[in-house]
């Protein structure tokens, strides 16, 4: 198996992740007619371990001291990334609320849909609330608000403050106040983030794998590109090869003057020689994400456009010099700011038009954000997209994006950085 640091320390991926990427000799899957580079890939599955009951049972013991540092009495969960994050259960929902409630003292409970409780009782049994699942069931002419209502009662809730998870509906929320008079209702935050944008051993393992994934189908699509293709081809060349890697991913590609876009274009587009291609996408990995942007030609680049590829590289390599333990999380983003400014493309959002980075973990984009004016103070294990760009409006666009996990010392890179528009991954 390849190790974490040598894999970071390679500049190129074909040497770094030799399992990724065999020889050519073997062949792809039956019926599937791929370029043969896409078709040796080897599937990497059997690197993900999946989160256990027992880590969960874990995070919501930590959600408990948070949700009382906090002054909480208790925080819903209806479905979405939390529910999932602290139970497992993964649950698909419009208009019905399905929510689990964690009091700081006492047991979970479950608020269900009557009809889907057979379904919410074969994924509690698989969460850290198995052994006594306490699930309050309504019928579709009754009031799911007044069950969580009586539910906060029976654990001695009547006043008191309850943290709703941010993604709710506000449907959701605005029928609990009228539901629970007794309570204050109020974002729930400060307990998920606070427990989700400090990623643990496992979980940063599995950001590795899924970004090593997505640079290996990065490099066996760009290894198989050839002048003429559309963007469709090569976007399905991309979901091909991380299938082939064993998980479901892709990216988006845009070409010339729409890679100034920086989420492109929907217009159809064609690969030409000498022209910048930038692909942005990434994969999940039992939950967790990558998002990478490689930018490219295939053929020569111009002058400027490599001047503006260096630009973007050292203010990728800046950032990445000042996220560490203890750093505000704006100061990050301002030092990759100040290379692209200096270097006469500023001021401010000028040519470099978004934010530096943006947490990640099971959400491609969560707490906390390396952006101006946020003042959180960066922790080892946080993670993060280092992602800087330059966007030349009717010309071109160059981002280049790796994640990163913050250190005790430090960051670090989950893959190694670019080193060049004419050979993105280095040597084969």
């Amino acid at each position: 198996m390849v190790s974490r640091r040598s894999f970071l320390q390679t500049g190129s991926l074909a040497a770094g992740v030799s399992l990724a990427l065999p020889t050519l000799a073997l062949a792809s899957e039956p019926g599937e007619s791929l370029p043969p580079v896409i078709a040796a890939l080897r599937t990497l599955r059997g690197e993900a371990k999946p989160i256990t009951v027992e880590e969960r049972a874990g995070r919501q013991e930590k959600a408990r001291r948070l949700i009382r540092d906090n002054n909480l009495s208790a925080i819903l969960l209806a479905q979405g990334t939390s529910l999932s994050y602290f139970t497992g259960i993964r649950w698909e929902g419009g208009e019905r609320l399905f929510a689990m409630v964690l009091p700081a003292k006492g047991d979970a409970f479950y608020v269900a849909p009557a009809f889907e409780e057979g379904r919410a009782r074969e994924q509690i049994a698989l969460s850290p609330d198995a052994a006594k699942p306490d699930v309050r069931i309504w019928q579709e002419d009754e009031s799911p608000y007044l069950r969580v209502a009586q539910g906060l009662s029976d654990r001695g809730i009547a006043n008191g403050t309850v943290g709703v998870e941010e993604t709710a509906k506000f449907l959701f929320s605005d029928n609990l106040k009228k539901a629970a008079t007794g309570i204050t209702f109020t974002s729930a935050t400060p307990v998920t983030a606070g427990c989700r944008m400090i990623k643990s051993r496992h979980e940063i393992d599995l950001m590795w794998l899924a970004s090593k994934v997505t640079l290996a189908a990065y490099e066996a699509v760009y290894r198989s590109m050839k002048v003429g293709m559309t963007q469709r081809e090569v976007g399905e060349l991309l979901e091909a090869a991380h299938r082939k890697l064993g998980f479901e991913g892709g990216a988006d590609v845009q070409v010339g003057e729409f890679s100034a876009l920086p989420h492109g274009s929907v217009k159809p587009q064609g690969i030409r020689e000498s022209t910048i291609v930038l692909i942005d996408g990434g994969c999940s990995v039992e939950g967790y994400a990558s998002d990478i942007t490689r930018t490219f030609v295939l053929g020569k680049a111009t002058d400027k456009m490599k001047q503006v590829f260096d630009i973007v590289h050292r203010a990728q390599s800046a950032a990445l010099a000042a996220a560490k333990p203890g750093a505000e999380a704006g100061s990050v983003d301002a030092a990759a700011r100040k290379v692209v400014t200096d270097a006469a493309y500023g001021p401010d959002y000028k040519y470099f038009t978004h934010r530096l980075g943006h947490g990640m973990g099971m959400d491609g984009h969560e707490w906390p954000y390396l952006v101006r004016g946020n003042s959180t103070k960066l922790q080892p294990e946080m993670t993060f997209s280092d992602e800087p760009g330059i966007y030349i409006r009717g010309e071109f666009g160059i981002r280049l994006e790796d994640d990163m996990h913050i250190t005790e010392s430090g960051a670090e890179l989950f893959t190694p950085q670019s080193p060049s528009l004419e050979n993105p991954f280095g040597k084969a």
